[in-house]
């Protein structure tokens, strides 16, 4: 049986969150890139149609990140992706509309203190530490 205090602290309510180095997050994007790459190679030329790759990924994101919390790339390097207000999943249609923002790069790149994306605030999501098992 789960005590009150054994249950994991949403993050926006955990003063003592600290979110995983860019290092492992951009370790995360270049191992699903990688994998997006070349399962785009089989239907399209990733190199001619860079559509390809782009929407795999947001199909990527929306499969893994909604039902899991964790793309590959994520579960490699130890990371998650979950909502930022209860620390659950954020679901299929958040993590589409994660990975379309994603996808146009600039959102990504302005964070906040916690690390935070503006992917992440619109869509209401954080990446954390996985939990170790």
């Amino acid at each position: 049986m789960t005590k009150p205090h054994d249950r994991p602290v949403p993050p926006a309510t955990d003063p003592a969150f600290t979110p995983p180095s860019l290092g492992r997050r951009f370790g995360a994007l270049v191992i699903d890139w990688v994998l997006c790459l070349l399962i785009a190679g089989v239907f399209a030329d990733p190199v001619r149609d860079g559509w390809a790759p782009v929407l795999v990924l947001i199909g990527e994101y929306g499969f893994f990140l909604g039902l899991f919390a964790q793309t590959p790339g994520m579960f490699i390097t130890k990371v998650r992706c979950v909502a930022w207000a209860d620390g659950g999943r954020i679901g299929v249609a958040r993590a589409l509309l994660r990975g379309l923002l994603l996808a146009l790069v600039v959102p990504a790149l302005l964070m906040d203190g916690h690390r935070r994306g503006l992917h992440d605030r619109l869509t209401g999501s954080v990446v954390t530490d996985a939990p170790r098992p």
